[in-house]
């Protein structure tokens, strides 16, 4: 599986761990901001009617979760960072720092865009289970667990995807060579 000191990764497992981890990820993530403070909710509601929220706010952010899936694949297939990740869990560890970036483009970046283009000045916080500034408090913590739970599960499952396992489990699980 090693040539030369870096994996041998091949476009299948890229393409497909990054599809895969993306979506996964995403139905894990989604599943904190939904359940958690109906996050999900909220961002369909910068796109559609309240009563298509929840629906449009899934679709939305699993589609943002694929895109940016394939976006870390991109990423970690590189030559110079496949040079530096080895094992599952270096893989976990750069799920998590791309999830920590993301986050912080997401809040930073995409969330306001589309607050500006659906025409609204704050959030609609009445979907949260508090209200005022713990209310921010509380959306701000989730979002960034959201963002880490996305980023551990993306590098888990894309290692996964590329035959990468946990050390504890090479040595239990017989693997068919």
């Amino acid at each position: 599986m090693r040539v030369n000191g870096t994996r041998d990764l091949d476009g299948v497992g890229i393409w497909g761990g990054g599809l895969t981890g993306g979506l996964v990820a995403g139905i894990a993530m989604g599943l904190v901001l939904h359940l958690g403070g109906n996050q999900i909710e909220l961002l369909g509601g910068l796109a559609a009617e309240p009563e298509m929220a929840i629906g449009v706010g899934w679709t939305i952010h699993l589609m943002l979760s694929i895109a940016f899936g394939l976006l870390f694949a991109a990423i970690v297939s590189r030559r110079v960072i496949q040079d530096q990740i080895d094992e599952f869990n270096d893989y976990v560890i750069a799920g998590l720092a791309f999830g920590t970036v993301v986050g912080l483009f997401a809040g930073g970046v995409v969330f306001p865009v589309a607050m500006e283009r659906a025409g609204v000045a704050t959030l609609p916080l009445p979907y949260l289970p508090v209200s005022g500034p713990a209310a921010e408090l509380f959306s701000a913590l989730l979002f960034g667990l959201g963002h880490l739970v996305y980023g551990l599960v993306l590098g888990a499952v894309f290692a996964a995807v590329n035959g990468v396992t946990p050390s504890g489990v090479r040595e239990r699980v017989p693997l068919g060579r």
